[in-house]
């Protein structure tokens, strides 16, 4: 509502409009209004169209800034052109989303400014930093994350009481679904992981034989690319990519399914989520990992092997003839067995995701992007379990 003192005239009549339309203030003495208050008058158009003009902006803008605070001043907008609602927007934030203390105006900026007054949300109060909020959103965060580890150690042992009961009755286990998760998930995987197994294999080399060629070591460029790419990069770079394309689509798939409310339709039936959805793309990725694991660290070597061929003049006979000799063949087991622990992984994070998602196309591509981020990090960090725990093992 408008404040007491405002004076609320007629609409103007028709008139032509004036010379001078730019939208302006002009400063009257305080002598010539009530109670020695001084008085600003508003003049010309504000409307969008003549408050689009950038210099315009600025020159007015300089003069609201001339005139705070706003509610030590009387306002007069009965010399006013025009106004619209982005005038009137203009005027109410530089009043401050109050209303002055003394207005004058006529009937029509009247109900325009009432109406941007009451569609105006008003700003929240700005809040002091405090150690006790900072604590609670601490504590907020901390519960999130026990629920989620929470609900991931359930799907850990629902997925130990669904494999006692596929071992009971392997005759009824899902096994269609967990071979056509071994297509899309191993089969389909195969190019791009042995495409990017090569080029790093080829940057590795390279990299390496920069520094090796100082020392007069050219042959160990076999020992550590070796080492490197079965023990660690090859394992890590499959689940990586794995956990990125597959561990998103699972997600996906799931998520989907609360979307279309089949989740539901399969509680209805008594259909367990745990044997039909967790189970079979758990023990596809456990068995395709470890493939797929191999398969990147061979192509990876076969790129390391013909960029030390063409840098270091390092036959690729030789380079076959002396890597059983560098890396021996606890590395490869070492790689085999935590290629099978990441696809495990990858997939109950993927699941883990999947059934968290709300019945919103929001909420589903928020869980989509948190699976790949979690996958991704978990992969990472028992990577270097692994690395730490089994150190001694192949050296």
């Amino acid at each position: 509502m408008l404040p007491p003192a405002a004076t609320i005239l007629p609409d103007r009549a028709a008139s032509s409009s004036p010379a001078d339309t730019r939208p302006r203030l002009e400063r009257i003495a305080a002598a010539s209004a009530d109670g020695g208050v001084p008085v600003v008058r508003v003049l010309g158009r504000w409307g969008a169209g003549d408050l689009g003009d950038r210099q315009g902006v600025r020159a007015l803008a300089a003069q609201l800034a001339a005139h705070e605070p706003a509610q030590a001043w009387a306002w007069d907008l009965t010399g006013i052109a025009w106004l619209d609602h982005v005038g009137a927007q203009w005027l109410w934030d530089h009043w401050g989303r109050a209303w002055p203390a003394q207005l004058q105006v006529h009937a029509r900026e009247r109900a325009l400014l009432e109406r941007v007054a009451r569609l105006t949300v008003p700003a929240p109060p700005e809040q002091p930093w405090r150690l006790v909020d900072q604590v609670d959103h601490l504590g907020v965060l901390v519960l999130h994350g026990v629920d989620h580890a929470r609900h991931l150690l359930q799907l850990v042992g629902q997925l130990a009481l669904d494999l006692g009961r596929l071992a009971r009755a392997p005759r009824r286990g899902p096994w269609r679904d967990v071979s056509g998760h071994l297509y899309h998930m191993g089969a389909t995987a195969l190019p791009i992981t042995a495409l990017v197994g090569f080029l790093i294999g080829v940057v590795l080399a390279y990299l390496m034989s920069q520094q090796l060629r100082q020392f007069g070591a050219e042959s160990f460029i076999v020992n550590i690319l070796g080492i490197s790419l079965i023990r660690e990069l090859g394992p890590m770079l499959a689940a990586i990519l794995v956990a990125g394309r597959s561990g998103s689509a699972i997600t996906a798939q799931i998520g989907v399914m609360r979307v279309t409310e089949e989740l539901d339709a399969m509680r209805v039936m008594g259909i367990p989520h745990g044997f039909r959805l967790v189970l079979p793309r758990a023990l596809a990725l456990a068995l395709a990992m470890p493939l797929i694991s191999v398969w990147t660290t061979l192509a990876a070597l076969a790129g390391g092997m013909l960029a030390a061929d063409l840098a270091m003049n390092i036959s690729p006979a030789y380079f076959v003839q002396a890597l059983p000799a560098a890396v021996k063949i606890g590395n490869l087991g070492l790689a085999v067995a935590k290629s099978v622990v990441f696809g495990v992984l990858i997939a109950l994070i993927g699941c883990h995701w999947g059934l968290r998602v709300k019945p919103n196309t929001q909420s589903l591509g928020e869980g989509t992007t948190a699976s790949v981020v979690t996958s991704i990090t978990m992969v990472i960090l028992v990577d270097a379990l692994f690395a730490v725990a089994f150190k001694n093992v192949g050296m």
